[in-house]
């Protein structure tokens, strides 16, 4: 048994009502169950649920390793994350998740007293650290010449599981 990807480029996941229906197109071609989403990493499929630590989590870590001052800018300005794309859009918000994680995993804490958007709505943020932690600026941990949000809507592929054995 394998995962073999069937189709590549999937795009945005976009609002929920469209996940919603490529999912059940995706379960009524490949069979529920029988599909996931996820990423090539050095030359496996990884489903998206991995590729989250593997890929987005990581390349948060890169940046606040590689960035100090915007970890600290952020702990001090921040009482509450939100990503205001996702709030606008229904869209999947994996940014704020992503740095939540970081923090709480180094035992760091939000000190301040204000919402800071990571990423922004309509050319619109909270603060210039709002951009500066957007996955549009983000590096992707291991190129640096691809951002975050380019890696993760430019290869991300369909993998669905089958056989080894079995003819096609």
């Amino acid at each position: 048994m394998a995962w073999v990807i069937v189709e590549h480029r999937l795009g945005k996941a976009g609002p929920l009502k469209q996940r919603t229906a490529r999912q059940r197109d995706w379960d009524r071609k490949y069979g529920e169950s029988n599909w996931e989403i996820g990423y090539v990493v050095e030359g496996h499929f990884v489903i998206q649920d991995q590729a989250l630590e593997t890929i987005y989590y990581q390349s948060y870590e890169h940046h606040f390793q590689e960035h100090p001052s915007d970890l600290e800018e952020l702990v001090r300005l921040a009482k509450v994350l939100r990503n205001p794309h996702a709030e606008a859009t229904t869209s999947v918000d994996l940014q704020v998740p992503a740095i939540t994680d970081y923090l709480s995993r180094n035992g760091l804490i939000l000190n301040g007293r204000e919402v800071v958007d990571i990423g922004s709505w309509e050319g619109q943020s909270s603060h210039a650290i709002s951009i500066r932690l957007s996955p549009l600026s983000v590096r992707v941990v291991g190129n640096p010449k691809m951002t975050l949000e380019q890696y993760w809507q430019d290869k991300k592929c369909l993998a669905v599981w089958e056989d080894e054995g079995a003819v096609t």
